[in-house]
């Protein structure tokens, strides 16, 4: 590692302590050997996306870099060199899937955003196989707002009003419809269907007023169940023209959750505790409130008012046998009385003071009932490192411990107090703000007032700890009367990794505590450390020396494996197993399976998602056998935790955006750089052709000359007798199809569940496991496989021949489709200063985006770029980290007239 993760200097006040090497206990050192081991075994892994822009709109692209961390080492991750990212929509559907491969840490890539998509709250989510062994709520999971304006016809407008009746909570939507220039649609029909938490709830059907509004209203009888859903709206359009919008409901009441934590984790008898609140409405935002604290007598106790985001503290010094209660005032000016936690007559405590730039004071005490020595064990550790484990042994009530904060790691830090039994009784965390933690990055130009498409060169300086050092970086430019900057939501590496991907649970506005570090900031990141939960080290499991459940491991590299067995079911070693594929051009790879039938075929590279053959024989040629590969299964998508970031009218929020955008889009089309999708005006079928299922003929299902089905196969033994003399014009020689028009010298091509088999006999594929057969003469049905086309095509379809392992029952032989590399586009940035200049406008709301800025040993790069033809103030954001693994952000703007 590094940096140093075991600290001897340690200022003390009235208390005696020691350090290891002096006063150990050693079944505590074993237990914190074994921490040690767990850690280095299973080392925990994060991953930060520097995204563009803070939000987007349909015809973008989503342009992303990705950063793999190691939270162990505190270095570039080379535990994994696969990264999974994903774009999901409002129904927790998977819209686009990633898969890219790391390098040194780092990886970027791309979502392009077709009109194939309607507005709405999106999120993307990015992790590994390995830290799925952790569970999603360590994944990077960011929600982002995606608007429609380009070629949308309808826009909708939706506000809530929330009351209380005898039975529940009644929740009244107004929902207004209009076109694309802002013209409300006027007596349109709209069939709406209001969803709670994904059972459909209320269905009725309306029509749009003058001001194009409908209204409609539910009673809620649970709120505390159904706490949120959806509004689907389908409004009638002129020629038969049917558009469907979806609604989030944020909340169906006013309802506000209040919590109370006390500091270390109880209410102890006699000592005197800092008690945090969290106050939270039914849209998951923190709301500010106010309140007295009383005994059971009715007697005030102490007052609170929370000032940032729901969040505040107060003091007690509870008595044993005492219940206190907190009389709670609301914004609407109501009121309700909570229970504290119940009061303990004995144990420990302890208090953490961070307010102090130099060093943090920890005090621990214990009840007075408690007296005699007593040896404690407290442990700092940061991202399961363990900085300090002294022996603290107290004669009194308290002791204070004060640790510089300068040899402190950035970041969140775990306290935690043992019991001479090497039980946990008290934990707390602590932020620590370290700036001198993090790689400095400069950014410099020549001027800071520049013409509009004038070049733009940007100098890049890196340092650690006033030294040059290396550095992988990504850089964003944006121009700020397009993107209005929204700071305390955007992508930011300092608040995920130093925070957001510690802690389970939605952060409101994490980025606002990196911003404008200060004294202020500080306080409420103290308030945000007592009232979120921490899961990531739990001590039990070290206790009791239970490791991690390992499901998965690291992906080194794309591969596959599986086991071959016979009809009986046991292993059949010494197999040959052969992998087939045209993905870049025909391979074959080769080899044996071992004593228990295993194969395994690694360190592959193949894009998108190509189709593969393996086939298996035995020693002595035997094919009867059974190929079963070893299948990883997709991670689930798990709902978003991010509620309150949810935003009801997306188009309205992104309207400046959305206007601006679509100047950009207009020129694109225009010049056939982007795409519209054609809308055909719906056909209704009367009779159909029998099609084939499951085919993937690049015609179309049942597009073919003639079908032979597996009823007509039935009576066959083998595929070529079947094909001989059913076909006009096809006939069989030496087991391959060949069609007379061509006189007999080209082989007809076979695809088989869509991978074009090379070379190969028809009677490979059982007959018997045949759904249908599809045969292409005419140019016109194979015109579109190309040259390979020419012989003519056999298509064959399997009765299991679908999905991404999809295996046949063929004897030896399987075919199946996994999921290759992504190639990211290429970012375009226009060059004015060419011979020939483009004489289109433009408008691009990115103006730049670099995902590969690398620093040299002298810490500089360069870069440069052009601007567009918008004036206004151009920001550049800077992301990314050293080859130490320091972290660096940076923001530069610059004027353009």
């Amino acid at each position: 590692m590094k940096r140093k993760v075991l600290y001897p200097l340690l200022l003390i006040t009235g208390v005696f302590l020691a350090f290891a090497g002096s006063v150990l206990d050693d079944n505590f050192d074993v237990l914190l050997e074994r921490m040690k081991e767990l850690n280095q075994k299973y080392p925990q892994e994060k991953v930060h996306l520097h995204l563009d822009k803070p939000y987007y709109a349909i015809g973008d692209n989503i342009w992303f870099k990705a950063y793999l961390y190691n939270s162990t080492t505190q270095e570039p991750s080379n535990i994994s060199n696969i990264l999974y990212v994903e774009l999901i929509n409002e129904r927790d559907s998977i819209k686009q899937k990633l898969r890219l491969p790391v390098i040194a840490g780092s990886t970027w890539g791309n979502f392009m955003l077709p009109d194939t998509l309607t507005e709405g709250n999106y999120r993307i989510r990015a992790y590994t196989q390995w830290m799925r062994n952790t569970g999603p709520e360590f994944f990077f999971d960011k929600t982002i707002k995606i608007g429609y304006s380009w070629t949308n016809q309808v826009s909708t407008n939706t506000t809530y009003n929330y009351s209380k009746e005898s039975n529940g909570e009644k929740v009244e939507a107004n929902i207004s419809f209009k076109d694309k220039d802002g013209n409300p649609y006027v007596g349109n029909e709209v069939r709406y269907e209001v969803q709670l938490d994904f059972k459909s709830f209320l269905k009725g059907k309306a029509t749009t007023n003058n001001q194009g509004e409908i209204s409609l209203s539910f009673l809620n009888n649970q709120p505390d169940i159904n706490k949120k859903g959806r509004i689907i709206a389908t409004i009638s359009l002129p020629e038969d023209k049917k558009i469907t919008r979806e609604i989030p409901i944020k909340a169906t009441s006013r309802s506000v959750d209040v919590q109370f934590f006390p500091e270390s984790g109880n209410l102890i008898s006699g000592l005197p505790t800092k008690v945090a609140v969290k106050s939270v409405n039914s849209s998951g935002r923190g709301e500010n409130i106010s309140g007295i604290i009383l005994d059971e007598n009715g007697l005030e106790i102490n007052r609170f008012e929370t000032k940032h985001l729901g969040m505040g503290n107060f003091i007690i010094n509870p008595q044993d046998g005492i219940r206190y209660r907190a009389k709670v005032k609301f914004a609407d000016g109501s009121e309700k009385e909570i229970n504290l936690p119940i009061t303990q007559n004995s144990g420990y405590g302890m208090t953490v003071l961070n307010t102090d730039q130099e060093k943090l004071t920890i005090k621990v005490m214990r009840s007075a009932n408690l007296t005699g020595p007593v040896k404690l064990r407290l442990v700092g550790q940061h991202n399961g490192n363990v900085l300090f484990s002294p022996i603290v042994t107290i004669t009194d009530q308290l002791a204070t411990i004060h640790i510089p904060k300068k040899d402190l790691l950035e970041g969140i830090l775990q306290l935690s107090l043992f019991s001479e039994t090497n039980q946990p009784i008290a934990e707390r965390l602590a932020f620590i703000y370290n700036p001198s933690d993090r790689a400095t990055v400069k950014l410099s130009t020549e001027k800071t007032v520049y013409a509009k498409r004038e070049q733009v060169a940007v100098q890049l300086n890196s340092t650690f700890n006033g030294s040059p050092v290396s550095g992988m970086f990504s850089v964003s430019v944006t121009n700020n009367n397009a993107v209005k900057p929204e700071p305390e939501t955007e992508s930011n590496i300092l608040s995920n990794l130093l925070l957001s991907q510690d802690l389970i649970g939605y952060i409101e506005q994490p980025n606002y505590y990196f911003i404008e570090e200060g004294p202020e900031v500080a306080k409420n990141m103290d308030n945000l450390m007592l009232t979120q939960g921490w899961r990531r080290i739990l001590w039990k499991n070290v206790v009791n020396g239970i490791p991690p459940i390992i499901r998965f491991q690291p992906e080194k590299s794309l591969g596959f494996s599986g086991v071959v067995t016979n009809y009986s079911g046991k292993p059949a070693p010494n197999s040959k197993v052969t992998l087939l594929s045209t993905a870049s051009g025909f391979f074959s790879l080769d080899t044996l399976t071992d004593a228990q039938g295993r194969f395994n075929f690694d360190r592959l590279v193949f894009l998108d998602d190509p189709k593969f053959i393996i086939q298996a024989r035995t020693d002595k040629g035997k094919k009867r056998l059974d190929i079963k590969m070893d299948i990883v299964p997709d991670q689930v998508v798990t709902k978003s935790k991010n509620t309150g970031d949810i935003e009801i009218n997306v188009n309205e929020a992104l309207s400046g955006y959305l206007k601006q955008s679509n100047n950009y889009f207009d020129d694109q089309s225009k010049r056939g750089i982007l795409q519209r999708t054609l809308q055909l005006k719906e056909v209704k079928i009367t009779q159909q052709k029998e099609q084939a299922k499951n085919s993937q003929n690049l015609n179309g299902a049942g597009r073919a000359d003639a079908i032979i089905t597996a009823e007509q196969l039935s009576t066959c033994t083998t595929l070529s007798m079947c094909l001989q003399g059913r076909v006009a014009g096809l006939t069989i020689m030496n087991g391959k199809a060949y069609l007379m028009r061509n006189g007999g010298r080209i082989p007809m091509a076979i695809v088989l569940d869509g991978m074009r088999l090379e070379d190969a006999d028809l009677d490979i594929v059982n007959v018997n496991d045949i759904e249908t057969v599809e045969v292409l003469k005419s140019i016109g049905n194979t015109a579109i496989y190309g040259s390979g086309g020419s012989g003519g095509v056999l298509v064959i379809t399997t009765k299991r021949g679908v999905g991404d392992y999809s295996s046949t029952i063929t004897p030896g032989l399987i075919v199946f489709n996994p999921k290759g590399y992504t190639i990211p586009k290429e970012f375009y940035s226009p060059k004015y200063d060419t011979a020939q200049p483009s004489n289109g406008p433009d408008f691009r709301s990115t103006v730049y985006w670099g995902p590969q800025l690398l620093s040299g040993a002298e810490g500089k790069t360069n870069f440069t770029f052009f601007n567009t033809d918008e004036p206004g103030t151009y920001r550049v954001v800077l992301e990314g980290m050293d080859l130490m693994g320091h972290l660096a952000r940076t923001v530069y703007t610059y004027e353009v007239k």
